[in-house]
């Protein structure tokens, strides 16, 4: 079983920036891929970023290209994202997630996804 924890979200004005991490326990997550995704009220759950075991495969929605960075420390067992440039439309509730059947690649699609974090709450201000 894995825990996911999330932390660094907060309330934050239009342009500026966040750095989420999230935290793994329970097993390392070295060979998973791993996803951020987020929901703002109303809306279904969206894919933000994801990365595969490595770091070297990388996918961003089109929304957050250029302005998220999505990044791992297999040796902390954590997965962060750097968030620049926040928009009001960035609020949302911020998760992570972890696909525990494969690492080569990113996982895209919520149904692949094993484990989640509570979520920390993102809110920008305009």
């Amino acid at each position: 079983q894995v825990h996911l924890v999330e932390s660094g979200g907060g309330l934050v004005q239009a342009g500026g920036s966040l750095r989420l991490s999230c935290a793994a326990s329970g097993r390392t997550i070295s060979s998973y891929a791993m996803g951020w995704f987020r929901q703002a009220p109303g809306k279904e759950r969206e894919l933000v970023a994801a990365i595969n075991w490595s770091g070297g495969i990388t996918y961003y929605a089109n929304s957050v290209k250029g302005r998220f960075t999505i990044a791992r420390d297999n040796a902390k067992n954590t997965v962060s994202l750097q968030m620049n440039s926040l928009k009001p439309e960035d609020t949302a509730v911020y998760y992570c997630a972890a696909d525990a059947t494969q690492g080569v690649t990113t996982a895209t699609r919520f149904e692949e996804y094993d484990y989640w974090g509570q979520g920390t709450q993102v809110t920008v201000s305009s």
